[in-house]
């Protein structure tokens, strides 16, 4: 599986707050925003339901991994997703970053990759 997964009861807008909160207690910044929804809306006048894409990102793991590799930030920062089923729940998923930098075959990456994961995953676990 390429990303970390957790499904809650949460309302979108509770869902979207909480992950933020809980990234930002383990470091992580949000460097961008796509709010998919309205973008498709506004776009191709297509409706879906609520999508966001998040940015997030911790200035100290992007440094490291720029020291060990140059092209890295093609794959910075970690993307988060928060979807509103139709069932009413909501899923907030992240990247694995162990997954994504598996591909950059340098293992002087792999260490913090797996640092990186388990902030995410701590991060992941409080929503809700």
């Amino acid at each position: 599986m390429y990303y970390l997964n957790k499904t809650t009861k949460l309302s979108f807008s509770d869902a979207e707050a909480q992950i933020r909160e809980q990234l930002k207690a383990v470091g992580f910044g949000i460097l961008t925003e796509i709010d998919l929804q309205a973008t498709l809306k506004t776009k191709i006048d297509k409706d879906i339901q609520g999508y966001k894409i998040l940015g997030a990102c911790n200035p100290n793991f992007a440094y490291q991994a720029v020291q060990e590799e140059e092209k890295i930030g093609i794959m910075l920062p970690c993307n988060v997703t928060i979807i509103e089923n139709k069932n009413g729940t909501v899923d907030i998923s992240i990247m694995d970053p162990e997954v994504a930098l598996k591909v950059v075959e340098n293992e002087n990456i792999i260490p913090f990759a797996k640092e990186v994961k388990q902030l995410l995953e701590s991060a992941l676990s409080k929503v809700g």
